[in-house]
């Protein structure tokens, strides 16, 4: 969301940031504010972490508040996340129309709570920018209630912006002992809460024929622990495990590594820039990133580890060939678009006098 929060800033549209907490760890949230060169939160709501259900009703309870007493024109969300549901409920309920950013996303793979997530999203949305043409035909099969835009992502709008700036301040790559690497990341639920796929993922990353770089997410180091396998991890010659990075040393991670192996969605993305460019190894049995899959970059490899191994091993013999030029997610100005859409739509509203239902 920084690309569409400075858009606002350059058409000086008055805002308000509310945080609400779901990423409370300073190594996922404070640096995020400080690096991206934002202003501090107007709120910051304290929901931390719960169940599915205790973590979302605990911040629609906190969202509504905030909301009545802002009155807000606009509600801007983006992703799947529970916050990003809470927020758009307790909007919708309270009256107040909703813009989903990042819409229109599907992966079809129920085990994953954001699935659920994007889809109530979606139809409680007035407004829904849709990174791709894709994006938008899903919503338009599903016959959600709002406007749909095609606007592409503001990942893209991000690593236009940001990476030049991680070139020079980053310091990360003198910290790691590999010259030639693979950057690793894994914290979906329905992979790192199940053993099974936790032992395949160490097997894939200590036997990897390039060796990897793994920034680790606090709950699956948790995990790792708990079932056995992070002193494996950590004694192989083959792994660097770090701590959480910011986002500029995770950008320089990503443009200085041969490949990507990750079950994450934004990396998917990210993956595509120009400015960044790299293969990327989907650890999912599926992908609500098509785009990425069409355009050669990303490839659904699963979560069993022979195979994935194959699959990277044959990538290596090839001798690591980029992916095409070209990002399927835009040219890097969504949140201009975004904020075009969205000043003539909240214009045309506010004339008409209408309400939204």
């Amino acid at each position: 969301m920084a690309p569409v929060i400075h858009e606002l800033q350059n058409r000086r549209i008055p805002f308000t940031i509310i945080h609400t907490g779901q990423h409370y760890d300073a190594l996922l949230s404070e640096i995020f504010f400080q690096e991206l060169r934002l202003p501090r939160p107007d709120r910051f709501l304290g929901v931390g972490s719960g169940t599915q259900a205790e973590q979302t009703a605990r911040a629609m309870i906190a969202i509504e508040h905030e909301l009545l007493e802002l009155e807000p024109s606009v509600v801007l969300v983006e992703g799947d996340t529970n916050t990003v549901l809470a927020g758009a409920l307790a909007a919708s309920k309270a009256g107040f129309l909703v813009g989903h950013v990042e819409a229109g996303l599907r992966s079809h793979d129920y085990r994953m709570p954001e699935e659920y997530n994007r889809r109530l999203t979606d139809h409680v949305s007035a407004y829904l920018f849709a990174p791709t043409e894709t994006a938008a035909e899903n919503l338009r099969k599903e016959s959600v209630h709002g406007k749909i835009f095609v606007t592409g992502n503001t990942v893209i709008d991000a690593c236009n912006l940001y990476v030049p700036i991680a070139m020079n301040e980053s310091k990360i790559l003198s910290s790691l002992k590999f010259d030639r690497f693979c950057l690793v990341t894994a914290h979906r639920a329905e992979n790192v809460d199940d053993r099974v796929v936790l032992e395949n993922f160490v097997e894939i990353f200590t036997r990897s024929p390039v060796p990897v770089v793994y920034p680790v997410h606090p709950r699956t180091r948790k995990l790792l622990a708990e079932f056995g396998l992070l002193e494996k991890l950590e004694r192989s010659e083959n792994v660097q495990l770090l701590d959480p990075v910011g986002y500029f040393d995770f950008l320089m991670l990503e443009k200085s590594c041969e490949f990507i192996m990750t079950d994450s969605g934004g990396i998917q993305e990210e993956a595509t820039a120009p400015s960044i460019n790299k293969k990327v190894f989907v650890l999912r049995i599926s992908t609500e990133r098509p785009e990425a899959v069409a355009s050669g970059h990303a490839v659904v490899v699963g979560t069993e580890a022979e195979h994935v191994l194959s699959e990277i091993s044959k990538y290596v013999l090839e001798g690591c060939p980029p992916p095409p030029m070209g990002s399927p997610y835009g040219n890097g100005d969504a949140s201009k678009q975004i904020l075009g859409y969205l000043s003539y739509e909240l214009d045309l509203f506010k004339k008409s006098g209408a309400r939204w239902s």
